[in-house]
């Protein structure tokens, strides 16, 4: 168990080590407490112990573990609150526009004001498709092209449990467009519940395939909006090592990692911190993400953050991330955001 004084030079160090960027030694703490050097050089060795700091290479100063910033950051987030903006001043700062619009700036603002990067994920939207086609590649498998309105394309393999000719495919997909084209595939699961004792058994499990896999289609749609992931080229703790700016930079690319962080942290409640090292959604140990949810008329829709190093100014940090989410939930509340949230709620009713 910690005491205060442990408490407070553990604080001491993790916000010396934020503002220098190097270890820290008892002679550098000892300067802002009434303690000797060799007080504050036991209490160091015991924070070692339990794995709070630890001394890189041979330097005779200490910085923060994963498991030391967690401590730091849970205790910044119990003690204080983040009322940095009136729901007035709120209410002016980011523009009642169209909601990709809002989105896009949300995440401008956070890598600006932060010089870090800045992310959203936009509200699920429910994907509608303006014709599809079955194309046979071999036995029991085949291709499911989509094609949306704005002339999006994507492709799925289907298996289903039966082999079809060219002449039952083209029959499907005629089905499917007379009948469904211009509708989410939501909505269309629901319709072809009635229609399937009209279809041919086998016939229907090939729609229902379609379903399946165009709602896949939906998930990847999944918009994640990323703003001054350049920035991160500044951060010397990432830059400085070649393989590390590599894997910083797969994160963005790859965005599996990404996703499910910011899909998990929707259903939290305020401002989240995931850690490197300290956090399954976090594998790499020098990259910390800050989160927040947003909502539309007070109902969650989506989540926004800030990626930077795990070394960053989090008592800076986090009011930002806070009082981004409240800009971004008051212009979608007043920017026709109500439908995007409709067309949410239509696609998740029908699951």
């Amino acid at each position: 168990m910690m005491d205060d004084r442990a408490h407070a030079l553990l604080k001491a160090l993790i916000e010396r080590y934020i503002a220098d960027g190097q270890p820290v030694g008892s002679r550098t703490l000892s300067k802002g407490f009434e303690l000797s050097p060799a007080t504050i050089r036991n209490v160091m060795a015991d924070l070692e112990d339990i794995g709070l700091i630890h001394s890189p290479h041979t330097s005779a100063g200490r910085v923060p573990t994963p498991k030391g910033y967690r401590l730091f950051v849970d205790r910044i987030l119990a003690a204080q609150s983040f009322e940095l903006l009136s729901d007035e001043q709120v209410k002016h700062t980011l523009p009642s526009t169209d909601p990709s619009r809002a989105v896009s700036a949300a995440a401008s603002l956070l890598s600006n004001l932060t010089q870090f990067a800045g992310v959203v994920l936009a509200p699920k939207r429910a994907q509608v498709f303006e014709h599809i086609e079955f194309m046979r590649l071999s036995e029991r498998r085949i291709l499911l092209i989509i094609v949306t309105p704005e002339g999006d394309v994507q492709n799925r393999i289907l298996t289903p449990p039966r082999d079809y000719e060219a002449t039952e495919l083209i029959e499907a997909a005629n089905f499917f467009n007379h009948h469904y084209s211009g509708l989410p595939f939501a909505d269309v699961r629901l319709a072809l519940t009635k229609e399937l004792d009209r279809l041919r058994k086998d016939m229907s499990h090939l729609m229902q395939a379609a379903i399946d896999a165009g709602d896949q289609a939906t998930d990847d749609f999944d918009s994640v909006v990323i703003s001054g992931e350049r920035r991160l080229l500044d951060v010397s703790d990432l830059a400085s090592d070649l393989d590390r700016l590599r894997r910083t930079f797969s994160v963005f690319e790859k965005k599996t990692e990404l996703l499910q962080l910011l899909d998990v942290s929707r259903s939290a409640q305020g401002v989240q911190i995931y850690i490197g090292g300290d956090s399954q959604f976090v594998s790499m140990e020098d990259l910390s993400v800050v989160t927040a949810p947003y909502g539309v008329n007070g109902q969650v829709v989506g989540t926004l953050g800030v990626i930077g190093p795990t070394r960053m100014a989090y008592e800076r940090i986090i009011p930002i991330v806070d009082i981004t989410s409240r800009l971004l939930s008051n212009a979608l509340s007043h920017s026709g955001g109500q439908t995007h949230l409709n067309q949410l709620k239509s696609s998740e009713s029908n699951h």
